[in-house]
């Protein structure tokens, strides 16, 4: 008696237990075996069934075009198929299909196919098929940089989770959202989640699990400053990994870190082993983005080309195979983001000429991607080859108009790029430091470069706006996400009486762009270096706030010869009686209340008032008919801060000035000031409190008697009075707050709080100043507000002048410089 074949069903189990034990080979033989023989029992979904299996195991292989040859013909079998059954199946080969996309960089292919998995899970009752499919979706949305989206997905996964036994789902998806809020900076939040997925991955005994956590968690503490805990974490996770691509990924940012922390030995002795590992890797996107990882280490380490050593260790020849292995997956990002990366390569060693043309190919593969993220980099790329090639040229009109108009474009895309927060994947993108912050100055600097005989009028306008584009930058950068609406003033219909000065830090020199009243935009410039005027800054800063002292004052008479001298004289015969500054970078940490002409500070000459841009203010004076002021305050020692015995009498007198209502200690906490604000029709809410201003979201926050309010729920509670109230807050007064001792970006925060408050206009102090000294100056400050001929900064200003006529305040800027106004200043 013959022996008879086995049914199609036992096949294409055998197919599944010979993939499990990795004999793929056998496996692939076996599962087309088992497609035929379902084929002839006219079985249409276990042919689907067996052709997704056959997919996967492709996937594995690294042969992707038949995985998507797989792939497509499963799914058009089962929509093909009229078995009541259907649907379970549909969504396994949706959920791989999913998978295969994303990992040949189709992520928005991946996303949409990962809706509609998760659809029919749902439509199935199937908890546990749909929460994998929400975490791919998170993971999607993480590479295409929308961190927030991912997180808003995420949170709520791992909130129903926790209830639930633990598992790998539950790894995967803490792991996620610790990679997501990594990517918005929220780090302490960022290493609790994968902190939690690393303890139930060991607990649950999975290495892959166990190893992507422990990388995840290396990039965390790494961007948190600890270098050698991360160092640790990713040879944890390079040596037990079962995963190939885990652990060249870990050995790269092993390898960076190294390089960054100055280990070159250390450094040289990985770079062998990880070009090994990186050849044997199947092609996908993310082995693309592995291979230009690693040509960045190496031009650090000085192997940029053949001609150094190796060829088969070096930068160019690194991007030359991961250029060609993103054409062989069709994958335009990849393409664009290798070919780009050689032409960085080529520009750094001064081959203009090919740097110039695969920067060209790569910004065209960009455009035809779609992909902003990555074409404002080669059209900034492209600008500075050209400008290189201008600077070789004898000097002729118009010779930089190329170079303006490729700068122009990357801050054109970037500006588009605002709301979508595009980010290519973390492990190849640049800090806004690096990447966003000098597109802006260099195009300033090119911009205010003299082209002929004098910078255009249209140069100067196009400077004012960039750097206005870059304050705008900035604060998103701080917020981490696109915030605030941005629209153009013309400040001659705002004031009439107000001039606006810009303040530029360029590398080599300071360029101060300048509004007069009703006058065209003018500029002039200081022959300083960008070192020497933040070692100034960093200099006057440290003197301000030591008042034993009178070091501060040749550095302010620096300070004005360098921003206010050139202008001096155009000032005196104009109509101007405030001046506005949008300041630049440490600039903003310094009060230009100080500067000194030799014998006048600046505030006795005019009133003084700061914004981050023309562009986001919303102008109006202040009502003074309808001025009432809702005041909170602490007078004793809370969470660690000290007592602040001056604020009683500081909020007595506002009371005695205007009708007010007042939280004290106690009644002042987070849950009382939110409904006093929904319940008092404020127009300046004042609070007494001690507060910090810093470069970190998390650390900008103001203190209540019970909690913190950070910057985002200041927001939200001052906004939510707006709705509740007829006339909107236009003044918010923090009078007991200091910025970030050190930090050279803290006044973002004090920026941060006046734009995103929801309040017209702030008023702060950049550090804590003497609280006997505050209450008085309150007082005069309140007096002025009710006096409707006075703006604020005026009502600021006579304050300020008050206190300076007190002997004992006036022999240091300590007791009267530091206080600022925000915003719109009318």
């Amino acid at each position: 008696m013959l022996s008879q074949s086995p049914g199609a069903a036992t096949l294409a189990q055998q197919g599944q237990e010979l993939y499990e034990a990795g004999q793929y080979s056998a496996a692939i033989a076996t599962l087309q075996r088992a497609i035929q023989a379902y084929a002839t029992e006219n079985n249409t979904l276990g042919q689907a069934l067996a052709l997704r299996n056959l997919a996967l195991v492709y996937q594995q292989m690294g042969d992707l075009a038949a995985a998507n040859e797989a792939i497509a013909t499963s799914l058009q079998q089962v929509q093909s198929s009229t078995d009541a059954n259907r649907l379970p199946v549909l969504a396994r080969v949706l959920n791989l299909q999913g998978s295969l996309q994303l990992q040949q960089g189709q992520t928005e292919q991946a996303l949409a196919t990962w809706e509609q998995a998760t659809a029919i899970y749902q439509q199935l009752g199937d908890e546990a098929g749909a929460l994998r499919n929400q975490i791919n979706q998170a993971q999607a949305l993480q590479s295409l940089g929308f961190y927030r989206r991912a997180i808003a997905t995420l949170t709520p996964l791992t909130e129903t989770l926790q209830s639930q036994p633990d598992s790998r789902a539950k790894v995967v998806a803490l792991r996620s959202l610790g990679e997501a809020l990594q990517g918005i900076g929220s780090l302490d939040r960022s290493q609790q989640a994968l902190e939690s997925a690393l303890a139930i991955a060991q607990q649950l005994q999975l290495p892959d699990e166990i190893a992507a956590t422990q990388f995840s968690l290396g990039n965390t503490i790494r961007a948190q400053g600890d270098a050698g805990t991360a160092l640790e974490f990713y040879r944890q996770a390079a040596a037990t990994t079962p995963s190939p691509l885990t652990k060249v990924r870990a050995e790269l940012n092993q390898l960076s870190l190294l390089i960054d922390t100055e280990q070159p030995t250390q450094a040289q002795q990985l770079v062998p082993q990880i070009a090994i590992q990186l050849d044997r890797l199947p092609p996908s996107q993310a082995l693309t983005y592995a291979q230009v990882n690693f040509a960045q280490s190496l031009v650090k380490l000085g192997m940029a080309s053949s001609s150094t050593g190796d060829s088969s260790l070096s930068a160019e020849q690194t991007l030359l195979r991961a250029r060609q292995q993103a054409q062989t997956l069709s994958d335009l990002r990849a393409q664009s983001f290798a070919l780009g990366s050689l032409g960085e390569l080529y520009e750094k060693s001064g081959q203009l000429t090919r740097a110039k043309t695969l920067t060209e190919e790569a910004l065209i593969l960009a455009q035809s991607a779609n992909a902003s993220d990555i074409a404002y980099r080669w059209q900034w790329q492209l600008g500075r080859i050209l400008k290189a090639e201008a600077d070789s040229q004898a000097m002729r009109e118009g010779k930089y108009a190329g170079a303006i108009a490729a700068y122009s474009s990357a801050v054109d895309t970037l500006q588009s790029l605002r709301n979508d927060l595009v980010a290519i994947n973390p492990e190849v993108q640049l800090s806004f430091q690096e990447s966003v912050e000098p597109i802006h100055r260099e195009l300033v600097s090119l911009l205010l470069t003299p082209d002929g005989d004098a910078t255009s009028q249209d140069n100067l306008e196009k400077a004012r706006q960039v750097i206005e584009s870059l304050q705008l930058a900035e604060l998103d950068n701080f917020f981490r996400e696109a915030c605030l609406d941005a629209k153009p003033v013309n400040i001659d219909q705002l004031d009439a009486e107000a001039t606006v000065i810009y303040p530029i830090i360029l590398e080599d020199r300071l360029e101060v762009v300048v509004r007069l009243p009703q006058q065209p935009l003018r500029h002039y410039a200081s022959p300083v270096s960008k070192q020497e005027m933040e070692d100034t800054i960093t200099q006057i800063r440290r003197h301000l706030v030591t008042r034993t002292t009178r070091q501060f004052l040749p550095l302010a008479q620096r300070l004005y010869d360098w921003i206010i001298r050139p202008v001096e004289a155009d000032l005196a015969s104009s109509d101007t009686q405030t001046l506005v500054f949008v300041l630049d970078g440490p600039l903003r940490n310094v009060p230009m209340a100080v500067l000194n002409d030799g014998e006048q500070y600046l505030l006795e000459k005019f009133s003084l008032a700061l914004t981050p841009g023309l562009q986001l203010l919303d102008p109006r004076p202040l009502p003074v008919e309808q001025l009432r002021v809702l005041t909170a305050g602490l007078t004793e020692s809370r969470q660690g801060f000290s007592a602040l015995p001056n604020v009683l009498p500081e909020l007595e007198q506002i009371q005695k000035e205007v009708p007010s209502r007042v939280l004290l200690n106690e009644r002042f906490t987070s849950t009382t000031f939110q409904q006093a604000l929904a319940e008092t029709p404020a127009s300046v809410v004042h609070l007494a409190t001690h507060g910090k201003f810093s470069s970190e979201l998390e650390e900008t926050f103001i203190l209540t008697w019970d909690d913190r309010i950070d910057i985002n729920q200041l927001n939200t509670v001052l906004q939510t009075a707006d709705l509740t109230q007829t006339n909107p807050i236009e003044l918010l007064v923090l009078s007991a707050c200091q910025t970030a001792a050190g930090d050279r970006q803290a006044a973002l925060g004090l920026a941060g709080i006046a734009v995103r408050a929801g309040a017209r206009s702030t008023l702060a102090t950049l550090w804590q100043v003497s609280d006997e000294a505050t209450a008085m100056l309150m007082d005069q400050f309140y007096q002025g507000l009710n006096d409707a001929s006075l703006t604020k900064t005026e009502a600021l200003r006579q304050a300020q002048l008050k206190i300076l006529e007190i002997p004992q305040f006036r022999r240091h800027p300590y007791y009267w410089a530091p206080y600022v106004i925000v915003g719109n200043w009318l």
